[in-house]
């Protein structure tokens, strides 16, 4: 497949899990993909495996980012993290940290690329949200809010880039067997008093109608296809991949 060959991708979070899965797929169609982490080595190594460059980046340091100018053609705002604790005892830094990471670095990046995808006439902006995005649970205010905000953000980005042929969607995982879930698992057991083996059943898992965890590759084959041509009319959506949580 090589329908995005001639493009430029730009994957933050691309060091491993659903990243590193998006970044491969997006290599795989034909893009020259650009693997954005703070985890250099990580970055390095994807980026080597699949011919494209790393970028060591910490998104938080937001000033950096704020002058900055993408050429990317396909952006995917990816990179996350989790954190667990119920809101009278959420440390506020902690928060900020997760907002800024998760709905203002996008921003700004988004910010950075429209204008080279405006001049060409073609874009695409793929936002890996969650079905928390959609939904919420407890314990998880910031990642919850965070979600919530790259929706929205999402959703301007497609009214405002329609006109100059750029798309914007969300993808929304359930959870995703990833190193984020594993150390979910450990936290969840923490906060809910229960054994670590029994947390993807009895917690993480209940809402679902497929019982097991969504695989990165499975995540990344629908962002490939929301960067392909094929997706042209596909923008301002929320595409769930949640094993029938949201159905509920």
């Amino acid at each position: 497949m090589s329908d995005l060959a001639g493009r430029s991708a730009l994957v933050t979070g691309a060091a491993s899990g659903i990243g590193a899965a998006c970044a491969r797929a997006l290599a795989a169609r034909g893009a020259t993909v650009t693997v954005a982490d703070i985890d250099a080595a990580g970055a390095e190594s994807v980026a080597a495996e699949i011919g494209g460059r790393a970028w060591a980046v910490d998104l938080l340091d937001v000033g950096a980012l704020e002058g900055l100018q993408l050429g990317a053609d396909i952006l995917v705002n990816n990179a996350g993290v989790q954190h667990i604790d119920p809101i009278e005892h959420f440390a506020p830094q902690r928060f900020r940290d997760l907002i800024t990471l998760m709905v203002e670095a996008p921003f700004l990046l988004v910010r950075a690329a429209l204008p080279h995808m405006y001049r060409q006439g073609w874009g695409r902006v793929v936002n890996v949200s969650s079905v928390h995005g959609l939904r919420a649970s407890a314990y998880k205010v910031a990642y919850v809010t965070a979600k919530h905000g790259l929706e929205g953000l999402s959703k301007v980005t497609a009214l405002e880039g329609g006109p100059h042929g750029v798309t914007s969607n969300c993808v929304n995982p359930g959870y995703v067997r990833t190193p984020l879930v594993d150390k979910q698992i450990a936290d969840q057991a923490a906060a809910h008093g229960v054994p670590e083996r029994d947390v993807p059943a009895r917690i993480l898992l209940t809402e679902s109608a497929i019982k097991r965890l969504v695989e990165p590759d499975e995540v990344a084959a629908l962002v490939g296809w929301l960067a392909s041509s094929e997706a042209g009319m596909v923008t301002g959506a929320a595409y769930t991949m949640d094993g029938g949580w949201s159905a509920r």
